[in-house]
């Protein structure tokens, strides 16, 4: 907001003085600002670590489903080398 005062004053003398002042009152305005400001970037870092957090979780279960599917591969492989020597086994025993 801004102000504009002027003052006249007499003397005993009859002369006349004249003050002009411009008072600018832009304190309030710039601490809002600065708070609304200060608010938006709270929110976009608590919306970016959820969002890095929320990504890193989803490595982690990708990750852990990578491993799960290569242990029951090595599963079914041992399943059939366990039945391939049975046959084997039950040939020799056969002949």
């Amino acid at each position: 907001m801004t102000e504009e005062r002027i003052t006249e004053t007499r003397d005993d003398a009859g002369n006349t003085h004249t003050t002009h002042t411009v008072v600018h009152d832009d304190a309030q305005r710039r601490s809002g600002g600065g708070m609304i400001f200060l608010i938006i970037l709270i929110a976009i870092l608590a919306v970016g670590a959820f969002l890095i957090f929320n990504q890193t979780s989803n490595s982690e279960m990708a990750a852990n489903e990578a491993v799960t599917d290569a242990a029951n591969s090595v599963g079914d492989a041992a399943n059939s080398a366990g039945e391939a020597i049975d046959n084997a086994a039950d040939q020799m025993d056969g002949e």
